[in-house]
């Protein structure tokens, strides 16, 4: 993964991780990541939508990730409708959050 690192003694947890749109990070990610264009103008900033930072999170799926997701849900930027918005697999791994959560 390409990082800016912020001097030669600082480490990797402390860096900007850069991803780039439209690759993988891993050559086992499900897919893609998503396209700069899937960004939303805020009158100062250009972000990531929110539906895209959430598939970032799907195909990354690292616990870190799993928790951004439990986090989103928790104060309801994301439910059980935003399943169906993803790819099959990906769709799976969501549903797989809600689950965890319900047990």
């Amino acid at each position: 993964m390409n990082m800016f690192l912020d001097g030669p003694d600082s480490r990797p947890s402390e860096a900007v991780h850069i991803v780039f749109a439209g690759e993988k990070v891993k050559a086992d990610d499900l897919q893609v990541n998503p396209s700069v264009q899937a960004s939303e103008h805020t009158g100062t900033f250009v972000v990531l939508s929110l539906e895209a930072l959430v598939a970032m999170k799907l195909i990354s799926f690292r616990r870190k990730d799993q928790t951004h997701l439990e986090d989103m849900i928790s104060v309801g930027l994301i439910d059980r409708t935003w399943i169906e918005r993803y790819q099959t697999d990906l769709g799976h791994r969501l549903a797989e959050i809600f689950d965890s959560l319900e047990n």
